[in-house]
């Protein structure tokens, strides 16, 4: 039998925690995701599957929503992200689909991305050498699209001070050197 161990994005056993004055950044590898997309003429049904599911309406251009372990956040015209924690919801993708039905496609993610955690007064400073999204108007919650050490990256703003970058797991090491040498000359 293989000895297999679990490893994060950035090759660890734990998650990597990095702190500075006034800023928490943390590989986060314990959250489930998953892509839901309508299906042509089907939109009615995914959002009343989505409402009995996310205890909310399926959230429009720019915002997330969610009032329970499941949350969503926009991602384009009739696509959305969800994300649940991993402990309990590992199998999320197959419980979306379940609720869905064959009213919307979904697709496994979790492995495809890696989330860090922005914590503390100093986000926004590095932030704004980051990337050209306006964190200090974002609305919290909120989410956008926005280029984050040259990748394409999703950026949630969760609560005052408190951001998480949601950015291709194969670029995990370059994001994270990106945003913690962006936090050293920032603070």
């Amino acid at each position: 039998m293989h000895d297999l161990t679990a490893t994060t994005a950035l090759g660890g056993t734990t998650a990597e925690v990095r702190d500075f004055e006034g800023l928490r950044i943390s590989e986060c590898p314990d959250w489930a995701l998953a892509s839901l997309a309508s299906r042509l003429g089907r939109e009615d049904e995914v959002a009343a599957a989505a409402q009995a599911l996310l205890g909310a309406a399926l959230p429009g251009v720019g915002a997330c929503a969610g009032d329970g372990p499941v949350t969503a956040f926009w991602i384009g015209p009739e696509q959305w992200m969800l994300e649940a924690p991993h402990g309990s919801h590992e199998d999320l993708a197959a419980r979306i689909k379940a609720a869905m039905g064959d009213a919307g496609s979904v697709t496994e993610q979790t492995d495809g991305w890696v989330r860090f955690d922005l914590e503390g007064a100093g986000c926004h400073q590095v932030l704004e050498l980051m990337c050209n999204a306006d964190t200090r108007r974002m609305d919290s919650p909120a989410a956008t699209r926005t280029a984050i050490a040259h990748q394409s990256c999703f950026l949630i703003r969760r609560a005052d001070g408190h951001f998480s970058v949601i950015g291709p797991r194969s670029s995990a090491q370059s994001l994270h050197h990106g945003l913690i040498e962006a936090a050293y000359s920032a603070l």
